[in-house]
């Protein structure tokens, strides 16, 4: 019977080494053995692993993939003395898993040291441009891509050198300016706009002006242009005129001073009309019937 209990216990005794000593390493995690708090193997490979039984042997599971950070936005200067506050983010993963064991010991001792490395990168970077080079309307003055660029490789011979993380990528989320700054930026970009505002209405009047000035030059050469050919047509007319006139008086002098007389009598005679004249008028000869 104590034999029993004897061999029973034994089970129980290797059932519970064996727990403390098989570990299971998945695709996503590196495993890092530790001997008396001293690492003595590194696991990247998934599987089943032995190891001595606590507490001789531990085991520390970091993850290998790739992790992001995003730090609190900090104030920096600029080149031209321009306070900004800049929201970037990290993606880095464990490059050396016995480095960042020993150095920062978990992702949020990584996460200290990295907020460290990025504030101190981005306050060198962007101290080496001036702010139109991270806010402009210009394109072509944007130069937030090219100052990451440095920014990214700063933090990465950083943090491979001293903490075993390999930095992925720094973005920049966000710029803006610190909140008792914010209105008299506000005030200046207003005044700035006010000011282009006036310029682009002064340059748009004084263009409308010449604009305004050359039609009614064109205007006045048309008109006087067209007056021109008016007093030619008129003139031409009045001579053509006379001629007919001329020509019609020579033909028969007689016939004419009637046709004339008549339409005299047209203009200036109707119903209304009272007309008082000598007897010897000539416009008399007509009317009562003496006229030749």
């Amino acid at each position: 019977m104590k034999r029993r209990y004897y061999t029973l216990a034994i089970i129980i005794v290797l059932i519970l080494i064996a727990r403390t000593s098989a570990f299971i390493v998945d695709e996503t995690r590196t495993a890092i053995v530790t001997q008396f708090g001293r690492p003595v193997a590194v696991i990247e490979s998934a599987g089943l692993y032995w190891k001595l039984p606590q507490p001789i042997q531990a085991v520390c599971f970091f993850d290998k993939r790739l992790q992001v950070y995003d730090p609190k936005p900090t104030e920096f200067l600029t080149n031209d003395k321009k306070n900004i506050v800049a929201d970037a983010f990290v993606a880095w993963r464990i490059a050396d898993p016995k480095r960042f064991l020993e150095t920062v010991a978990d992702r949020a001792g990584a996460e200290v040291r990295m907020a460290d490395i990025v504030a101190s990168e981005m306050g060198a970077a962007l101290g080496q441009y001036p702010l139109h080079a991270l806010i402009s309307t210009n394109a072509d003055e944007m130069k937030i891509d090219e100052i990451m660029a440095v920014v990214a490789d700063g933090c990465r011979t950083t943090a491979r050198a001293n903490f075993g993380i390999d930095v992925a990528e720094v973005r920049m989320k966000r710029i803006a300016f610190p909140e008792q700054n914010k209105q008299s930026v506000f005030d200046r970009m207003r005044a700035e706009r006010e000011r282009m505002a006036k310029r682009y209405r002064s340059e748009g009047e004084e263009e409308a002006i010449k604009i305004r000035a050359a039609a009614d030059k064109e205007r006045q050469e048309i008109l006087a242009e067209a007056y021109r050919d008016a007093e030619s047509i008129r003139g031409q007319g009045e001579a053509a005129a006379m001629r007919i006139y001329g020509s019609a008086h020579s033909t028969d002098p007689d016939f004419y001073r009637f046709l004339r007389t008549l339409e005299s009598y047209k203009k200036f005679m109707d119903e209304k009309t009272t007309i008082v004249l000598s007897s010897d008028s000539e416009l008399l000869e007509l009317l009562d019937g003496k006229g030749k």
